[in-house]
């Protein structure tokens, strides 16, 4: 029974958790060091923005289950930045590959996207809860 509910417990904590994992083994790809040009560039600075704003979502529905909604976007936000440094600190680490301040200001706009737009989904249920007393 205190095994069901630990991993009853943990198991919020997978999805953000995956989502951190998956991003660590694109960035552990060694580049090839082929120009693909532009629109691979942008689709690539796109690929960014999407997947932080998803790490962010996914940490903040996991952390909400301990802290409430209010309570766990600030730490979802700083979880996912923290993560966006740290993925550009090892990517230079990796063969070809180089971490960049750019990379981590648009990782950054798609976690603080996710952030307001939790903020304002949840501005907009509350605003309709009470439209209805």
């Amino acid at each position: 029974m205190a095994m069901r509910n630990s991993l009853r417990a943990a198991a919020p904590f997978a999805v953000p958790l995956a989502v951190m994992a998956a991003i660590f083994a694109f960035s552990a790809m060694p580049s090839d060091g082929v120009d693909r040009g532009p629109l691979m560039l942008v689709a690539r600075k796109i690929a960014h923005f999407v997947e932080y704003f998803v790490l962010c979502a996914a940490w903040w529905w996991a952390l909400r289950t301990r802290v409430g909604g209010r309570q766990a976007l600030a730490p979802a936000v700083a979880i996912s930045i923290g993560y966006a440094i740290s993925d550009e600190l090892h990517q230079t680490l990796v063969d070809g590959r180089v971490g960049t301040w750019r990379d981590v200001l648009i990782d950054s706009a798609g976690v603080l996207t996710a952030a307001l737009t939790i903020h304002r989904l949840r501005a907009r249920r509350r605003d309709r809860a009470t439209a209805r007393r």
